[in-house]
């Protein structure tokens, strides 16, 4: 399904308290979850044009500050060209495994920062697929780096939370598509927008 107002959705960053909500668990699938589906790829695609440096391998619908659970993953990493993705409704993650790896993380709402963030190697995930087929995928490495990025996304966690503390872990990108040390003092301590008061 094509949306009809991808154009008013957009994707919606730090420090909107949105971002940090635990989602609903979708109860039927309708037209409305096609359409938040429809909407979240093109979303997703319409951010990737406007960074030509990166890749829009995942969003969640509470980026465009829908409060379902509900995650896209891109279905090939590797080439750009090919921009479909699989939408999974209701993913839990049933079983992780490995010993926990570190590399870079970003995320389409926390404009500029990447981390080096430490997520076990394999996950088992439980979801429903758009048409409400019951799936359990297994994943290694890279995509399941990304379920459990979009995964935490559904109950108000983003990359950043797992690695606040360490100065050494986040970066940001230049203007030639380069990863760079970040200035953690001004970059991260000092911005209000990044974390949520804490009592």
């Amino acid at each position: 399904m094509k949306s009809t107002n991808s154009a008013l959705k957009s994707v919606i960053t730090t420090p909107d308290p949105r971002l940090r909500q635990k989602s609903r668990r979708v109860r039927d699938i309708t037209d409305e979850t096609h359409q938040i589906i429809a909407d979240m790829t093109a979303a997703s695609l319409e951010w990737e044009k406007q960074h030509p440096y990166e890749l829009s391998a995942a969003m969640a619908a509470p980026q465009l500050g829908i409060n379902q659970r509900i995650i896209i993953i891109r279905d090939d990493f590797e080439d750009k060209a090919k921009n479909t993705f699989t939408a999974l409704i209701n993913p839990e993650i049933i079983k992780t495994d490995g010993k926990p790896q570190t590399d870079y993380e970003g995320c389409l709402s926390v404009p500029e920062l990447y981390g080096l963030v430490p997520r076990p190697k394999k996950v088992k995930v439980k979801a429903l697929l758009e048409d409400g087929t019951e799936v359990r995928l297994r994943a290694e490495d890279y995509l399941a780096r990304t379920l459990l990025h979009e995964i935490d996304h559904l109950d108000g966690i983003l990359f950043i939370d797992h690695i606040k503390d360490q100065p050494k872990a986040f970066f940001r990108m230049n203007q030639h598509g380069d990863l760079e040390p970040a200035d953690y003092d001004r970059d991260i301590k000092s911005n209000p927008d990044l974390f949520p008061d804490e009592d």
